[in-house]
């Protein structure tokens, strides 16, 4: 159990890390952390599962570009307003609605059943971020405290069903808009940085679902 614990601590770290990437602009803060030892050990890490291997190496060489870009996080935060924060035409805005509801529009049947499932689980959205509920960076939230809810039962036998959900939430929640935003996102952010965020977390969830499916056979 500990073990399976450690494992979804850090399945979890990692959504969440996602989460706040796309849920604001990076900092100066952010970006020196981003340079530091422990995110490049993490990077490392994670470049060593050969599947995220090519999308981690390209992650790290946008982050290597950063160093001489002038202006590095002015420039960063204008990706991040005119890819997320800008309209349909010249953005790629990151609600699962613009890419999988029925409308084209915000708040559609996605928000709503993200709504749901945040009621079943009672996993509140943090009140800080007033962003509809099928954001990108708040459905990872929710992925994440999935994860950990898994970890607060008594045996693997009894987390079973939580994991079989994260599954679930994954394939149905996740994978069905994500490929297409990572697209959007690849075409409209020349820098790369974003991309490269996109692609790492795209591929990540292709994995975790192997992991998962492996976990309920």
């Amino acid at each position: 159990m500990k073990e399976f614990i450690a494992f979804n601590e850090q399945r979890a770290e990692i959504y969440w890390w996602m989460s706040s990437l796309f849920a604001r602009e990076l900092t100066e803060q952010d970006i020196e952390q981003y340079r530091g030892g422990e995110m490049v050990t993490f990077l490392s890490g994670l470049a060593m599962t050969p599947e995220l291997k090519q999308p981690v190496e390209a992650f790290r060489a946008a982050l290597n570009r950063l160093e001489s870009r002038e202006d590095a996080q002015l420039e960063l935060a204008a990706d991040f307003c005119g890819l997320f924060l800008s309209t349909p035409k010249s953005g790629a805005l990151p609600y699962a609605s613009m890419y999988v509801g029925e409308s084209g529009l915000m708040n559609d049947k996605p928000a709503q059943d993200m709504n749901k499932l945040m009621e079943e689980y009672g996993i509140a959205q943090r009140k800080e971020f007033n962003e509809p509920a099928d954001h990108l960076a708040v459905e990872l939230d929710f992925m994440g405290n999935l994860i950990i809810m898994a970890n607060q039962q008594d045996s693997e036998e009894q987390a079973e069903p939580m994991m079989q959900a994260q599954l679930d939430f994954i394939n149905t929640m996740l994978l069905n808009w994500l490929p297409a935003f990572a697209a959007e996102v690849k075409q409209r952010d020349p820098f790369g940085f974003y991309a490269a965020a996109a692609e790492v977390l795209t591929a990540f969830c292709h994995l975790d679902v192997t992991f998962l499916k492996g976990e309920e056979q």
